[in-house]
C-alpha cells in the first residue's frame, strides 16, 4: 500500500528514529496523522510501547532494512497485500551463495521489488537486468543505478523466445501467490547451463493441485534442491509465510524448459511433421 505523503515526510524527517526493533517519531503530530501511522506500522507488525524508557513502535524483528526498502519504494507491503515482501538479507547472503555469480555473469532479477538481489549480484561483478511491475518501486531500481536496464511490466507479459542472449543466472522472490508460474515463465530467460534460485511457499512441498505436483516432479526430473529456510525467515518483511529456496541447475540435456530448450522446439516439431 502507497505511502501517503505527509506520513512518508514523518518517517523520513532526520529527527524520527528508525534502529534495532524500534520506529520512534520524538515530536509531536496532530491527532489524525499519528492515527494514520500507528495503523501503518501495527499493519507491518509493529506495537506501540509507551512506557517511558521506549515511546516508541516496537517490532519482533529487526525493522531498520525493511523500513529502508518502504521508505524508497513509497509504499510497504501490507498483510492485505500478498505481492511484495522484501528478501531479507540473511535470505539473500544465502541466495547468492548458492548462485555463485562470477564476473561477468548476466543475471536477472524478476519482481525485482526495492534491489536486494540486484545490489548483491553486481557487487560481485554480474551484469544485472531487472524487471518491476511496479513504477514507484522502477523508479527506485533505477535511482540505485546498479542494473544495466530496468523494465517497468508484468514480468508474465515478457515473451522469452523474442530475447538473444539468455541469462547465466536467475535471481527471484517472486509473489508467493503465484510464485510456481513465475519461476516456470523465468526458465524460458535461462541459458543452457545456468542456475536459478528463487524464494518459494514452503508449501510448494505438499500442495496437491496438478500445478503444484506437475512442478515437484519437474524439479525432481531435473535433480533440483528445495532447501528449507527458518521458520521466521520473512517476519523481518512483514509475513509469517515459511520458505525455501529452490535451486535448478539447467543441464542442457535437462528436462528444464529453459530459453534454449525453447528455441529447439521449432526444429523438434518439424522433425516430427517429416517423420
Amino acid at each position: 500500500m502507497q505511502i501517503p505523503n505527509d506520513l512518508l515526510t514523518v518517517l523520513t524527517d532526520p529527527r524520527t528514529v528508525i534502529s534495532g526493533d524500534r520506529v520512534q517519531v520524538p515530536f509531536e503530530l496532530d491527532a489524525a496523522l499519528y492515527k494514520r501511522m500507528n495503523t501503518m506500522l501495527k499493519d507491518i507488525g509493529g506495537r506501540w510501547d509507551g512506557r517511558k524508557a521506549v515511546r516508541a513502535h516496537t517490532f519482533p524483528f529487526p525493522v531498520e532494512e525493511f523500513m529502508r526498502a518502504c521508505l524508497a519504494a513509497g509504499a510497504w507491503p501490507s498483510r492485505f497485500d500478498q505481492g511484495w515482501y522484501p528478501t531479507p538479507p540473511a535470505v539473500a547472503f544465502d541466495m547468492l551463495e548458492h548462485a555463485s555469480i562470477r564476473v561477468g555473469h548476466t543475471v536477472l532479477e524478476p519482481s525485482a521489488g526495492t534491489g536486494v538481489l540486484a545490489q548483491r549480484a553486481a557487487d560481485q561483478m554480474g551484469i544485472v537486468d531487472c524487471v518491476e511491475i511496479d513504477p514507484r518501486r522502477a523508479h527506485v531500481l533505477r535511482e540505485l543505478g546498479v542494473a544495466r536496464r530496468v523494465i517497468e511490466g508484468d514480468f508474465l507479459d515478457l515473451d522469452p523466445t523474442v530475447i538473444d542472449e539468455p541469462y547465466d543466472r536467475i535471481l527471484m522472490n517472486p509473489p508467493f501467490g503465484d510464485a510456481i508460474s513465475h519461476v516456470m515463465h523465468a526458465l524460458g530467460f535461462l541459458r543452457d547451463g545456468g542456475t536459478l534460485i528463487a524464494v518459494m511457499p514452503e508449501s510448494i512441498n505438499w500442495h496437491s493441485d496438478r500445478k503444484a505436483v506437475d512442478f515437484r516432479r519437474l524439479v525432481t526430473d531435473a535433480e533440483g534442491d528445495i532447501i528449507p529456510l527458518p521458520d521466521d525467515a520473512f517476519l523481518s518483511s512483514g509475513t509469517q509465510v515459511r520458505t525455501v529456496l529452490l535451486r535448478l541447475d539447467a543441464d542442457p540435456d535437462g528436462p528444464l524448459p529453459t530459453h534454449g530448450w525453447h528455441q529447439r522446439q521449432p526444429l523438434q516439431l518439424d522433425l516430427f511433421a517429416t517423420a
